[in-house]
């Protein structure tokens, strides 16, 4: 078979790049210039839905139909059955731009998130790998999530619903793997280094901040503007930075396809930060907050795996060269100009815009780098 259908990784994230690289121009087209949407959604809710469940469910779908091989020692999700499973996310893209009856485009959208949470408790049962089945968990909270956002679309559940069940399964998702990987590829790139101060193991305070964020996300969803929600945020975000502390994530500055991860995670904690003050004050958008979770923890942290997997699992030597660290500065600045647009009065449309074209270019960075990485050889093939 092609290079590109042998393992779930390569379609997904260059399609997720694509899409996030033109989205983001098309919605700002779509906003100063009041486009009108063919589909089922609104122009603001299009850009929120296509943002989490287009993109954002891309990459997910890449890393976990990668991840999962390695956690049950099966074979991977290649061939035609990953060529059908990247149609049906193709299919709900096309629908949401251009079916207008909404009840057609949702069953069409559902599509890819059924068969998606079908392979992955496939594996998971067959190989009977059940210390991932949280990991499971949420990709069929984050499946439900999108059925939601569609449901509030016709009316019949409460508005942001669908998408605060999404983000919040999502950052519980990037808090559990993120707590996984950013430790554990930092100690095994100290120890190669000679280093003796390494990242602290999995503890109590690990647990606690697990605990905290799967309590606030519980509470973000059900009670979204109460002080209790914005308390736990809070106390989550706090509990996660002091855990990204013992990381030793400074140490590793020179080596940025590493300390990007280290970023990413400082991100998570700050957006859940601006998130529960913003519970607590009208000095700080929602917005903002939202954005810096979206834009910057989740654009961020995506970007950082999809450079690190791509090379990885295609046999190439894990380093970042002048393009990939290009990516990483544009997503940054991409990220820090959205969160500030909301506060910055009338230069909101400047920042807005050249946020996102900061943002976009990142991943169309991305698509145009990696495109001989996913679509070729392994390099020791």
């Amino acid at each position: 078979m092609p290079p590109i259908l042998q393992d779930g990784f390569r379609l997904f994230f260059f399609l997720a790049a694509l899409h996030a690289g033109l989205a983001i121009p098309f919605w700002l087209l779509a906003y100063f210039w009041r486009l009108e949407i063919a589909g089922p959604f609104g122009a603001l809710q299009l850009h929120a839905h296509e943002m989490v469940f287009g993109y954002l469910y891309a990459v997910v779908a890449g890393f976990i139909l990668t991840a999962i091989p390695n956690w049950t020692g099966r074979l991977p999700l290649s061939g035609m059955p990953l060529a059908l499973l990247v149609a049906l996310w193709v299919a709900g893209r096309l629908a949401c731009l251009f079916v207008s009856m909404p009840e057609v485009a949702m069953a069409i959208d559902l599509g890819f998130p059924a068969m998606l949470c079908f392979a992955v408790w496939r594996e998971v049962a067959a190989g009977r790998n059940w210390k991932n089945a949280p990991v499971a968990v949420m990709i069929t909270v984050f499946a439900m999530a999108n059925l939601l956002d569609h449901a509030v679309n016709l009316g019949l559940a409460p508005e942001g619903l669908g998408m605060r069940v999404a983000l919040a399964a999502i950052y519980m998702l990037m808090a559990l793997i993120g707590g996984r990987i950013v430790p554990s590829f930092t100690r095994n790139w100290l120890v190669k280094q000679g280093g003796t101060r390494l990242p602290t193991s999995f503890g109590r305070l690990d647990k606690m901040a697990l605990a905290a964020t799967a309590l606030s996300a519980a509470s973000w969803v059900t009670y979204p503007g109460s002080p209790a929600s914005g308390a736990l945020l809070v106390v989550a975000a706090v509990l996660l930075l002091a855990r990204l502390a013992r990381w030793r994530g400074l140490r590793t500055v020179g080596e940025p396809i590493l300390f990007i991860l280290h970023i990413g995670y400082a991100w998570l904690g700050l957006s859940l930060a601006l998130l529960g003050v913003s519970v607590f004050t009208s000095a700080l958008p929602e917005n903002a907050a939202l954005h810096a979770l979206t834009a910057g923890a989740i654009g961020t942290m995506t970007l950082a795996v999809m450079t690190r997997a791509s090379l990885g699992h295609t046999g190439r030597s894990i380093v970042a060269d002048a393009a990939v660290m290009a990516i990483y500065a544009l997503v940054t600045a991409g990220a820090v100009l959205r969160v500030v647009a909301p506060l910055v009065g009338s230069w909101y449309g400047p920042a807005l815009a050249w946020g996102g074209a900061f943002w976009s270019a990142a991943f169309l960075l991305f698509a145009l780098r990696y495109t001989p990485i996913l679509w070729g050889r392994r390099a020791n093939a």
